[in-house]
């Protein structure tokens, strides 16, 4: 499911923004000459370049998506949770936590992050991997958006991002696939977040958030933990965890619905 992040999105504007943005709208190809050059300026091999622009094209879908999100969600929670959190996705999440148990208790043991809400989101993200988490070639969607000039410096900024994931061999070109916006992996990266976030857990070198279980539910705590979630405080609607998990999304729906769902893991 696309979640509704453009706040989020926005916040890490100041992050991912190249520092001398290319021109946005005009002739696409002008377009994607000059990011060219500004993935290369920001130490981007050419071969990484020429293979990630090789007949990149816009994508109106795109664009037509991103026009019909208003940004907030129009059901109140307990219609929205009723879709989202039922006895099925319950169970199985119940069944991932005895499954993963001994691998969710080494991520609490180092980012303090409890397993119910690790897997909570895991399981909303993308159903616990098992889910759609995305058809779109990411560099032509990031391409797309940052032609696009209502949010050209923060989309460059996510395309260079996502140049440097394959730059760093986290990702070969073909598993770069994702979402409307261009988020990645069982729980749905953004290209900046990835490369900020990312944990290596299963120790074999590279970030894998579309493959490696441990790398995604580390990788996920790590962004919680970052972002200021503490390990055994309350994380309800009003506490200080409610709030960390604004980096997450910042709606608060979802904020309340990750909680609901680590509730109903947790047997409360």
């Amino acid at each position: 499911m696309f979640r509704l992040r453009l706040a989020v999105i926005a916040a890490a504007l100041s992050l991912t923004a190249p520092a001398n943005a290319a021109r946005c709208g005009g002739d696409f190809q002008t377009f994607v000459a000059a990011m060219s050059q500004e993935a290369a300026a920001a130490g981007i091999s050419q071969s990484v370049i020429s293979q990630a622009f090789a007949g990149v094209t816009q994508d109106p879908a795109v664009l037509s998506f991103d026009r019909r999100q208003r940004g907030t969600f129009n059901k109140s929670f307990e219609q929205y949770v009723s879709t989202r959190v039922g006895p099925g996705r319950i169970n199985t999440g119940k069944a991932m936590l005895q499954r993963h148990a001994a691998l969710l208790s080494r991520i609490q043991q180092r980012f303090g992050v409890p397993p119910e809400i690790v897997v909570a989101i895991w399981g909303l993200e993308s159903d616990f991997g098992k889910g759609d988490i995305g058809k779109m070639p990411v560099i032509r969607t990031l391409t797309t958006m940052a032609h696009d000039c209502r949010r050209t410096e923060l989309f460059q900024g996510e395309l260079l991002a996502a140049l440097k994931i394959v730059q760093r061999g986290d990702l070969p070109l073909r598993d770069l696939i994702g979402a409307y916006a261009g988020e990645l992996g069982q729980t749905q990266f953004l290209p900046s977040s990835y490369i900020k976030y990312g944990v290596d857990f299963d120790g074999n070198g590279h970030v894998d958030l579309r493959h490696s279980i441990p790398d995604v539910l580390a990788s996920t705590a790590n962004l919680l933990k970052t972002a200021g979630f503490r390990g055994g405080a309350d994380y309800h609607e009003g506490s200080a965890n409610f709030e960390a998990m604004r980096e997450w999304n910042r709606a608060t729906i979802y904020r309340k619905t990750i909680a609901y769902f680590a509730d109903r893991l947790a047997g409360r």
